[in-house]
């Protein structure tokens, strides 16, 4: 069977459609509060604090804000966006329309990343409005946040898929995402942590993905670059595999 892009835009279309009738809650409201963030802790706190290995700190949270934007926004678009087909039962018209894995994968979690790669930009754009920052390496920065994109809208597809209510849907992002996102050192270098807390946080793989990130403004990290990106690259793979497996057994999808 032929990858069918009609079939593909059409959803992604779609889920784009749902996006901008939404925008006040998908678009301007996670912007509204990374500008908080940006205000409270780049403008007025980051002005009277030291700078984090070389690198002003109003500046210096930009990457780790950019990423908790990044991570709920794509795994919350991905898993509302595949959740409702099911809840509503519109479900069975996709199954049975000759529409492909790869396309319906194409259609929302292109849809999802995309959203979260326009998130990125409004807020980095807003960040200059308040804070002085220079990308050291725009290209890799360009391809780690939309491979982040990629993996965590996949994610958010596995999540949708998996969710029973809508309690459940919003578990995984409120609960587990966002604060190992403040504890993967958002606000500080996980180097600055006193032993034994700076290898606790090693095991909190969102540490890495924030210090993929702040390499790519600053080149200034945690960890080494390739193991945030191999991580990046693993997870997605992970993902992938899973939903394939999800739609060759039909698990959840058929019940």
């Amino acid at each position: 069977m032929q990858f069918s892009f009609r079939s593909a835009y059409a959803i992604y279309q779609r889920e784009m459609a749902r996006a901008f009738r939404t925008a006040f809650q998908s678009i301007l409201s996670p912007v509204l509060t990374t500008s908080l963030y940006f205000v409270v802790f780049g403008s007025v706190i980051g002005a009277r604090m030291e700078p984090v290995g070389g690198v002003p700190y109003g500046a210096f949270i930009i990457p780790g804000l950019l990423m908790l934007t990044l991570l709920g926004e794509t795994t919350s678009n991905a898993s509302f966006g595949i959740y409702m087909p099911r809840f509503t039962g519109t479900i069975y018209e996709l199954l049975s329309a000759p529409v492909g894995v790869a396309e319906t994968l194409a259609g929302f979690v292109g849809a999802a990343a995309t959203k979260g790669l326009i998130l990125a930009a409004i807020i980095l754009g807003t960040a200059r409005l308040f804070v002085e920052y220079e990308i050291a390496h725009p290209l890799l920065a360009a391809v780690y946040i939309m491979l982040v994109a990629a993996s965590f809208a996949l994610f958010g597809f596995v999540l949708g898929i998996w969710a029973d209510s809508f309690e459940k849907l919003g578990i995984i992002p409120m609960l587990i995402l966002t604060p190992l996102t403040f504890l993967g050192g958002t606000f500080y270098s996980i180097r600055d942590l006193p032993q034994p807390w700076d290898a606790v946080a090693l095991a909190n793989p969102i540490a890495f993905l924030v210090s993929g990130l702040r390499y790519s403004f600053y080149g200034v990290a945690d960890v080494p670059i390739a193991v945030s990106l191999g991580l990046t690259l693993g997870f997605l793979t992970v993902c992938t595999i899973i939903i394939a497996v999800i739609f060759r057994t039909g698990w959840r999808l058929r019940e």
